[in-house]
């Protein structure tokens, strides 16, 4: 006696949920992912996708401070050699000042003077992978030119005293640039001012006190690169301790979004047993209830 056809087709439908079911399972478990579609769990699908748009945000702000980083590296150490010649400007003019130099050492005094300003001239125009270091939003061009028609001499700064910031994916701004006129000044002000005092006073052969002004005046200079030097120090700081948490947070989301849709193989391989059990038993009901060729019945 046949079976009811409609309880054959039952099992059959079984039968077919039971090798698709095992499809499944062997791809989860030869790609390692429980979720491959949205239809999979819609769930963790939908907090896998919005946690890989914050991973993606905090990896370009990682990559952005390591640039950052290094650039601000390159200007600590402009700066740094920038204090180095001042300081030894500054021990020049208190040469002078004991009014103990003839005329030939006054001369002598004034060409390391000149060789001191050329080269913080230079240091001041400072570029760092095409971008001049010191001139604000105005990066594209060096900052400061030098007219030595005038005296004392005129440094000039063409760039503008807007400062750039890099913002963490908190939302906090730390700042990344000084523009030049806040550490080398422009005109007769700051480093390159003083600077240029110096040498014409050197040059007309100015009394004592006139030198004792300059070393004052240099005292000044110095002290002002030094604090600005001091807080991009403190920018640099606080930027690479920002960028090593967030490194710290990018693998630790990284970590959350694979267990939202990764594969647990060891679950997989015992359902994927558990599933072919199932499907031989069906496979053996129906072939014993119907007795024919069991693919008239599949879909």
């Amino acid at each position: 006696m046949r079976a009811d056809p409609s309880y054959v087709n039952l099992l059959t439908q079984s039968l077919n949920d039971a090798a698709n079911r095992a499809n499944m399972l062997s791809g989860q478990l030869s790609s390692g992912l429980r979720v491959q579609s949205l239809s999979d769990d819609p769930s963790a699908a939908a907090q896998s996708t919005q946690m890989g748009s914050q991973i993606s945000r905090v990896d370009t702000f990682v990559q952005t401070a390591s640039g950052t980083s290094s650039m601000l590296q390159v200007t600590d150490s402009t700066l740094g050699e920038v204090v180095t010649q001042l300081t030894s400007a500054i021990s020049l003019a208190v040469q002078a000042a004991n009014g103990t130099l003839n005329n030939a050492n006054l001369q002598a005094v004034m060409q390391q003077v000149t060789g001191i300003r050329d080269q913080v001239l230079s240091l001041a125009n400072t570029s760092y992978q095409g971008h001049y270091l010191f001139a604000g939003s105005k990066g594209t061009a060096a900052p400061y030119s030098l007219d030595t028609t005038t005296t004392p001499a005129t440094a000039t700064y063409t760039g503008d005293s807007n400062v750039q910031f890099i913002e963490t994916p908190s939302g906090q701004k730390i700042q990344t640039s000084l523009p030049g006129s806040a550490i080398f000044g422009s005109g007769t002000s700051g480093a390159l001012g003083v600077l240029n005092q110096f040498l014409a006073d050197l040059a007309a052969g100015a009394p004592s006190s006139s030198f004792a002004t300059d070393t004052n005046a240099l005292n000044d200079a110095l002290a002002q690169v030094s604090t600005q030097r001091s807080s991009l120090n403190g920018s640099l700081s606080t930027l690479q301790s920002t960028s090593t948490y967030a490194q710290t947070q990018e693998a630790q989301m990284k970590i959350l979004q694979s267990s939202l849709v990764a594969a647990d193989p060891a679950s997989i391989a015992t359902q994927l047993k558990s599933n072919q059990t199932q499907y031989q038993a069906l496979l053996n009901v129906i072939s014993a209830l119907n007795k024919v060729n069991l693919f008239d019945y599949l879909k």
